[in-house]
């Protein structure tokens, strides 16, 4: 006998197959998207973070910044402070020997036969105007600056006769470099 099987098994299995194929493809798709959704908060989460140190180093940037420009006031500052007491220790050291020069200056004037108008001094070199009674007088005069304990050099500038009150005098214009005071 001929045995005929009218059921659609067929039918049955292949919707069953499809149907298994859409919940598999389901859930793939489920566990895709979870990936992808949990890469995403990752990545916006590392984001955030990383954005909030930026944020954080700029702050510390314009600190930093600010306190180097507080730095190099302070050096400014202070350079300009230690010129102003190297000029006034300068000054403090050497307030004394112009007095001590024209103290020395006025025992070495031969009395009654030299006479100075007038003593100028510009840097290093000190130049002495005056009168006296013949070029003899001027030469004894400078032999003794010479010999002056701040004096390097005396050179004379010019000297030319002169007549004051009926007398015949020598004016004179004298060059003398100091020494360096150590």
């Amino acid at each position: 006998m001929i045995r005929i099987n009218l059921l659609p098994y067929r039918e049955r299995e292949k919707k069953e197959d499809i149907t298994r194929q859409v919940v598999i493809l389901v859930i793939t798709l489920g566990v895709f998207l979870l990936v992808i959704g949990s890469l995403q908060l990752y990545l916006s989460i590392s984001v955030s973070s990383l954005e909030k140190n930026i944020k954080l180093q700029e702050e510390r940037l314009v600190d930093l910044t600010k306190t180097i420009g507080d730095i190099e006031q302070y050096k400014l500052n202070k350079s300009t402070l230690e010129r102003k007491l190297a000029i006034i220790n300068n000054l403090e050291e050497n307030r004394l020997a112009p007095v001590m020069m024209l103290d020395e200056i006025s025992l070495l004037v031969p009395v009654k036969d030299v006479w100075l108008d007038k003593i100028s001094e510009k840097g290093l070199e000190v130049t002495l105007e005056g009168m006296a009674r013949n070029n003899i007088e001027v030469a004894h005069f400078m032999k003794n600056l010479s010999g002056a304990k701040f004096v390097k050099t005396v050179d004379l500038l010019s000297t030319r006769e002169r007549e004051v009150s009926g007398l015949k005098l020598q004016q004179f214009v004298i060059s003398c470099v100091k020494k360096r005071i150590p």
